[in-house]
């Protein structure tokens, strides 16, 4: 039997309309699981548990029904603190929910509590540690939804991504991330560093939970990704760029899925990016800064000294960079965007790793995104997906990329590739 703290949310909504489980049981499982677990593992910015129990109580009927969900703290919520872990912002009270908070609630979600996110989700981590290692990271900006639904503090939870926050905190945590197209989650209510790149997205048991939950936040059909498919998938298996910095681990964890892919009936071809693509890490990182600057305004100008040093360095390197520059990299986002479709033909999607290799030791800091940021910047969905263990009996993830607006398509075929390389 599955233990309740691990019921995937599509299969909790189904006891719950089945009336097999109750919401206030199911968010008494999941707040028992914290009270275990929260004191070593930080993945909570705010928990009340008698709030949660009393929405649990009150929740309304939709997709969502009864469904605890992490909400990453530089989403606003009307019912609890919104502090973006800074000190500029603590005991800060929006008054109202973030656009994507109020649609889970419509469609039934229960917010359980706010996540841990590193400063205004982009520097300073905060105190969360792994699940599966208290002395390794869970990764970042969405350190706490990643390792509260590893944990199993709650079945579904939002993260953000501006460079790789969503896919490779997931990945280090062995749960599935889903960074949906640009612009599909509203983002109305987030605390928003750079408004060409932040993506809300979602972290879940299963790619179906990432579909229920996107689909019905961002009111949106995303299709049951468990329908098993006629035929197999053309996929591209591409190293990306970003491939000198793959661990050997991640060269190990290449060579099974590659197999693995083959054996279960895919057209498999190799499918790297043309050089240019290349150039896109540091025009990401030009356009990340110059745009978190710019929205940073009142507490650079207010505020400085409660920024990290980190923080402050970088805002202004953001700052200083020419208009011209970012204007290029601007161009050079516009221009790849279009052309993408051009790499994509053939083929279905792109399999590629979603981490440079198991997560890293220490708390200081998050890992690198080197392979997350270009799809970032392309604007195109990604979904993580478990794929195995490294050499420490970390979780290793493989990330599946799609064309923008083949959302749907993404997670049926991220689900086929889930189960081929288990």
């Amino acid at each position: 039997m599955t233990d309740p703290a691990r019921l995937t949310a599509t299969e909790a909504a189904r006891q719950i309309a089945a009336g097999t489980l109750r919401p206030e049981d199911l968010m008494e499982i999941c707040l028992d699981r914290a009270a275990a677990r929260e004191g070593e593992i930080h993945a909570f910015a705010h928990l009340d548990p008698g709030h949660a129990r009393a929405v649990a109580s009150t929740a309304l009927a939709g997709p969502l029904h009864g469904i605890p969900v992490g909400v990453k703290d530089v989403l606003d919520t009307a019912d609890m603190p919104s502090e973006y872990n800074s000190p500029i912002w603590q005991g800060h009270r929006p008054r109202a929910d973030a656009a994507c908070v109020a649609w889970t609630r419509a469609a039934g979600g229960v917010v359980i509590g706010k996540t841990v996110t590193t400063e205004f989700a982009t520097r300073t981590p905060g105190p969360t540690a792994n699940p599966h290692a208290l002395d390794r990271t869970p990764g970042g900006s969405s350190s706490g939804s990643a390792a509260g639904v590893a944990a199993g503090f709650f079945p579904l939870a939002f993260a953000t991504q501006t460079a790789g926050s969503i896919i490779r905190p997931a990945a280090y945590c062995g749960v599935v991330g889903f960074k949906p197209s640009y612009g599909t989650i509203p983002r109305l209510g987030m605390k928003m560093m750079s408004h060409s790149l932040d993506t809300i997205g979602v972290m879940a048991r299963s790619v179906a939970d990432c579909a229920l939950f996107a689909g019905a936040v961002a009111r949106r059909d995303f299709g049951d990704p468990d329908h098993k498919p006629e035929f197999a998938p053309r996929i591209g298996l591409c190293r990306s760029p970003a491939w000198p910095h793959a661990a050997p681990e991640t060269h190990t964890l290449w060579e099974h899925v590659a197999g693995a892919l083959s054996r279960a009936g895919a057209s498999v071809v190799s499918r790297e990016l043309p050089d240019v693509y290349a150039t896109l890490a540091d025009a990401q990182a030009v356009v990340m800064q110059a745009e978190s600057a710019a929205s940073m305004g009142w507490e650079w100008l207010t505020a400085r000294d409660q920024l990290s040093d980190t923080l402050r360095e970088r805002l202004a390197w953001g700052l200083s960079q020419p208009e011209a520059i970012v204007q290029s990299a601007r161009a050079l986002f516009a221009r790849l965007q279009a052309e993408f479709a051009d790499v994509m033909t053939g083929i279905d999607v792109l399999v590629t790793p979603s981490a440079p290799g198991e997560a890293p030791l220490g708390l200081g800091s998050t890992g690198e995104p080197v392979f997350n940021a270009i799809w970032t910047a392309l604007h195109v969905p990604c979904v993580t997906v478990p794929a195995g263990e490294g050499p420490s009996r970390m979780p290793l993830g493989i990330q599946i990329v799609g064309l923008n607006g083949a959302d749907a398509e993404t997670l049926a075929w991220a689900q086929w590739v889930a189960a081929a390389v288990q």
